[in-house]
């Protein structure tokens, strides 16, 4: 699979998969005879991972250090592992905060003609 047939299946630019593997987020990627890059279902993987990783809030810093962590020594489990529940936690707590504004919003639309009579009866009152 190519660079552009990665991009489209995972609706990614090829530009940033190139910097994702020009900073090291991703190995080195195969290339063919041509000089072009050939992704096997494991470089395509790799790819997928990192998406899922940054959707889920992942700074590339972070990312950085996941990876480096899984290319020095893939049987160190644990250190791996809590990068990955400390960004379950941080999404979780961003999830919480969003849907506080998600039901302040509510409560502003689902009162809405309260607000505005009361701004309105109040702009009278002079």
């Amino acid at each position: 699979m190519n660079i552009n047939e990665v991009s489209k299946k995972l609706s990614i630019s090829k530009d940033t998969i190139r910097y994702w593997e020009k900073i090291g987020l991703l190995p080195s990627i195969p290339r063919n005879a041509s000089g072009y890059r050939e992704y096997s279902q494991k470089e395509f993987n790799w790819v997928y991972y990192i998406k899922a990783l940054r959707n889920a809030g992942m700074s590339i810093e972070r990312l950085l250090e996941f990876v480096h962590l899984y290319l020095k020594d893939a049987n160190d489990l644990n250190h791996r592992k809590e990068l990955l529940i400390q960004q379950r936690e941080e999404l979780l707590a961003e999830i919480t905060k969003r849907q506080e504004t998600v039901d302040y919003l509510t409560y502003k639309i689902d009162h809405f003609e309260e607000h505005v009579l009361n701004q309105y009866d109040e702009s009278k009152g002079d």
